[in-house]
Protein backbone atom coordinates (compact mmCIF):
# COMPACT_ATOMS: atom_id res chain seq x y z
CA UNK A 1 0.00 0.00 0.00
CA UNK A 2 1.41 3.45 -0.87
CA UNK A 3 2.51 5.91 1.84
CA UNK A 4 1.35 9.53 1.70
CA UNK A 5 2.76 12.48 3.65
CA UNK A 6 0.48 15.27 4.86
CA UNK A 7 2.53 18.46 5.02
CA UNK A 8 0.71 21.54 6.34
CA UNK A 9 1.15 24.78 4.40
CA UNK A 10 0.11 28.02 6.12
CA UNK A 11 -0.84 31.04 4.00
CA UNK A 12 0.45 29.88 0.64
CA UNK A 13 3.98 29.53 1.89
CA UNK A 14 4.37 32.88 3.66
CA UNK A 15 4.70 31.13 7.02
CA UNK A 16 6.29 27.94 5.79
CA UNK A 17 5.56 24.28 5.63
CA UNK A 18 5.22 21.80 8.50
CA UNK A 19 6.66 18.52 7.23
CA UNK A 20 5.02 15.18 7.99
CA UNK A 21 7.97 12.84 8.58
CA UNK A 22 5.93 9.65 9.16
CA UNK A 23 3.12 9.64 6.63
CA UNK A 24 0.22 7.20 6.43
CA UNK A 25 -0.38 4.13 4.30
CA UNK A 26 -3.58 4.55 2.31
CA UNK A 27 -5.10 2.79 -0.69
CA UNK A 28 -4.92 5.66 -3.19
CA UNK A 29 -5.08 9.42 -3.75
CA UNK A 30 -8.86 9.48 -3.11
CA UNK A 31 -8.32 7.85 0.29
CA UNK A 32 -5.53 10.36 0.97
CA UNK A 33 -7.93 13.25 0.26
CA UNK A 34 -10.54 11.84 2.66
CA UNK A 35 -7.85 11.32 5.30
CA UNK A 36 -6.62 14.91 4.85
CA UNK A 37 -10.15 16.27 5.31
CA UNK A 38 -10.69 14.18 8.43
CA UNK A 39 -7.41 15.31 9.99
CA UNK A 40 -8.08 18.95 9.04
CA UNK A 41 -11.47 18.81 10.80
CA UNK A 42 -9.78 17.46 13.94
CA UNK A 43 -7.08 20.14 13.83
CA UNK A 44 -9.65 22.93 13.41
CA UNK A 45 -11.68 21.58 16.35
CA UNK A 46 -8.74 21.55 18.79
CA UNK A 47 -8.87 24.69 20.92
CA UNK A 48 -5.36 24.14 22.28
CA UNK A 49 -3.64 24.91 18.99
CA UNK A 50 -3.75 28.69 19.34
CA UNK A 51 -0.73 29.42 17.17
CA UNK A 52 -2.97 29.13 14.09
CA UNK A 53 -5.67 31.80 14.24
CA UNK A 54 -7.32 31.06 10.91
CA UNK A 55 -7.18 27.45 9.77
CA UNK A 56 -8.95 28.38 6.52
CA UNK A 57 -5.67 29.80 5.17
CA UNK A 58 -3.98 26.41 5.62
CA UNK A 59 -3.81 23.44 3.29
CA UNK A 60 -2.35 19.97 3.18
CA UNK A 61 0.25 19.39 0.51
CA UNK A 62 0.09 15.64 0.12
CA UNK A 63 3.20 13.99 -1.28
CA UNK A 64 4.04 10.42 -2.21
CA UNK A 65 7.07 8.39 -1.13
CA UNK A 66 9.15 9.94 -3.91
CA UNK A 67 8.39 13.40 -2.53
CA UNK A 68 6.16 14.39 -5.46
CA UNK A 69 3.10 16.46 -4.62
CA UNK A 70 0.04 14.43 -5.61
CA UNK A 71 -2.68 16.55 -4.03
CA UNK A 72 -3.37 19.87 -2.33
CA UNK A 73 -6.30 19.93 0.10
CA UNK A 74 -7.31 23.37 1.43
CA UNK A 75 -8.69 23.26 4.97
CA UNK A 76 -11.60 25.30 3.57
CA UNK A 77 -12.75 22.12 1.80
CA UNK A 78 -13.92 20.88 5.23
CA UNK A 79 -16.79 23.36 5.01
CA UNK A 80 -19.67 22.06 2.87
CA UNK A 81 -20.67 24.28 -0.04
CA UNK A 82 -24.35 25.14 -0.37
CA UNK A 83 -25.95 24.49 -3.75
CA UNK A 84 -25.88 27.54 -5.97
CA UNK A 85 -23.26 29.40 -3.93
CA UNK A 86 -19.65 29.78 -4.98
Amino acid sequence: MPRFFFNVRHRDGVSGLAIDEEGDELADVAAAREHALSVARKMIAQDRLTMIRDWMVCSFEVTDEAGDRVLTVPFGDTVPQEDGLE
